[in-house]
């Protein structure tokens, strides 16, 4: 079964494959097949991802998939959250990976002393087989830890290197890739839809 992602962040395609492969699902980006990006107005995770996949079904005339993920800082009120991706923007420096984490170190380091890092990665996973799908298939994955004073990793992608996870005494950007795809928020929320996929849509 071909199922469209609503993404072309090559990186979160190559987690999100492996996650799919129990079941034999064939992952596209719609970038691939010519369809933009959606808008992502909402203010949740999981209002932003159904928005997403209902975009790329109704484009593509396939199933889609879409993740809407970030991190949520207890000390930042929540930030950056839906805006995780864009953060550094907000603060008028350039769309990056390095800005978003040198920016998020930076608005912490203004709190006051003893400002609370705890954080979570917060993953929506939203699947639909069509753009009018009455049942959308969603679930939420979440992986709790604590943001660095520096990073710390080489590997994974956008503020890996900054959360600690303490039972691990790693960051995320230390761990494996096999590590990661068996805790992380976005293995959380796969093992969910994997299960409400075997029930609703019969696959696997």
């Amino acid at each position: 079964m071909k199922l469209v992602l609503a993404s072309n962040n090559a990186k979160k395609l190559k987690e999100l494959q492996v996650l799919f492969q129990p079941i034999g699902l064939e992952l596209v980006t719609q970038g691939s097949l010519g369809i933009p990006e959606a808008e992502e107005p909402f203010d949740t995770f999981v209002e932003n991802a159904l928005t997403k996949a209902r975009h790329a079904a109704r484009e593509s005339g396939l199933p889609a998939l879409a993740d809407d993920s970030g991190l949520a800082v207890d000390g930042l009120g929540g930030a950056p959250g839906v805006l995780s991706a864009r953060y550094a923007t907000l603060f008028g420096r350039e769309k990056s990976d390095a800005e978003n984490n040198r920016v998020l170190l930076e608005n912490l380091a203004r709190r006051p002393d003893g400002a609370d890092r705890r954080a979570r990665f917060v993953c929506a996973l939203v699947a639909v087989r069509s753009a009018t799908d009455p049942e959308p298939l969603i679930a939420m994955g979440r992986w709790n830890g604590e943001i660095l004073t520096a990073a710390r990793g080489e590997a994974g992608f956008g503020y890996d290197p900054l959360m600690l996870i303490p039972s691990l005494g790693q960051s995320v950007a230390e761990l494996s890739a096999e590590q990661k795809n068996r805790l992380s928020h976005r293995a959380l929320a796969s093992a969910d839809l994997l299960r409400q996929m075997r029930e609703a849509w019969h696959l696997g």
